[in-house]
């Protein structure tokens, strides 16, 4: 195999020493210098494997990180390729999707994600990463000490005809369901009428599982209304009273963040941010806590697989010292 120079380090990439190399002849042997990597880079791009299509891909998730995890409390819309195989985000091709780890706003999350090319764009529709470590590092340190003191809280209005349906969100039409979910994950509920309201704090600094290093991980920003687009931020504050916005952001104790402290978070983000071209059978790996990922518009028919792998359970409802964070992932 041919690996690139340290320096190039997100994604740190492996290529096979011959094109079309089967994945499941590749990967077992693999598999301790991926992981090692991925750890020490945040995401490992795999290229020229044949992967064996979806139940080859899901193949690689298992050799590589253990069973797939099922998709819950989703955030936004996506199709069941086959088994916990999933399409990347169904958002339109010409919208950005903002940097961002995985369910970072849930009491636990995968630790890591899986990305299989099936399709490559014809332009752009590159899978933008951000290290975490370094996007903490750029923080304020006045905006860093605030949010470790406060957390922050996540708010979601689940309404009809606006965004994911609360049935869709959590798997499930039975609200006894719901509510038992909702008490598991620290998650407040209020029920309005045939609409649903959540509220959950969480931590926004924590510390990785297995490498103990502190990482920027949640979805403030990416949540906060004044990351969508402005004419759509704009429109949706004329359109709702602040508490009634489908998402929205605050500090932990409900407070207003203001715009131009999530505007600095946004700009932290950005000058992390890193790219890359998708090519044809290409296989990602992200550790989601040390890697934000996001997505470009594109033309063409891109087709992307996710797959998330490793649970990870942390004391997201408190704010303390302790450490937390817990995986089997590389015991």
């Amino acid at each position: 195999m041919t690996t690139i120079p340290a320096t190039q380090t997100l994604p740190y990439l492996l290529t096979a020493d011959v094109p079309g190399t089967p994945a499941a002849e590749f990967l077992p042997g693999a598999r301790e210098l991926v992981r090692r990597q991925l750890r020490i880079h945040g995401a490992v791009l795999l290229r020229g494997l044949d992967l064996g299509g979806v139940a080859g891909f899901e193949q690689a998730v298992r050799t590589l990180a253990g069973e797939p995890l099922a998709y819950a409390e989703r955030s936004s819309p996506r199709s069941t390729i086959a088994g916990r195989v999933y399409t990347s985000t169904d958002y339109p091709a010409d919208e950005e999707i903002f940097l961002h780890n995985e369910n970072s706003y849930q009491a636990s999350w995968p630790l890591t994600l899986f990305f299989s090319c099936v399709r490559p764009p014809t332009s752009l529709g590159s899978t933008p990463l951000a290290d975490t470590r370094r996007v903490l590092a750029t923080i304020d340190p006045a905006v860093r000490a605030e949010f470790e003191a406060r957390g922050w809280l996540v708010v979601r209005n689940f309404a009809e005809g606006f965004g994911v349906p609360w049935q869709q969100a959590f798997n499930t039409g039975d609200r006894a369901q719901v509510a038992a979910y909702c008490a598991r994950n620290g998650v407040e509920l209020e029920w309005r009428g045939d609409d649903l309201r959540t509220r959950a704090r969480r931590r926004a600094v924590h510390r990785h599982p297995v490498t103990g290093e502190a990482v920027w991980f949640n979805h403030l920003a990416f949540f906060h209304v004044t990351t969508l687009a402005p004419e759509i931020c704009e429109g949706l504050r004329e359109v709702y009273e602040e508490a009634d916005l489908p998402t929205n952001t605050y500090y932990g104790d409900g407070a207003p963040i203001p715009d131009e402290v999530v505007a600095h978070l946004r700009d932290c983000y950005r000058a992390e941010q890193r790219r890359f071209d998708w090519q044809q059978d290409d296989l990602l790996l992200v550790d989601n806590m040390l890697a934000a990922h996001a997505r470009e518009p594109f033309t063409g028919p891109r087709k992307i697989a996710v797959a998330m792998a490793e649970a990870c359970t942390g004391e997201s409802t408190r704010f303390d010292t302790a450490p937390e964070g817990t995986t089997d992932g590389d015991r």
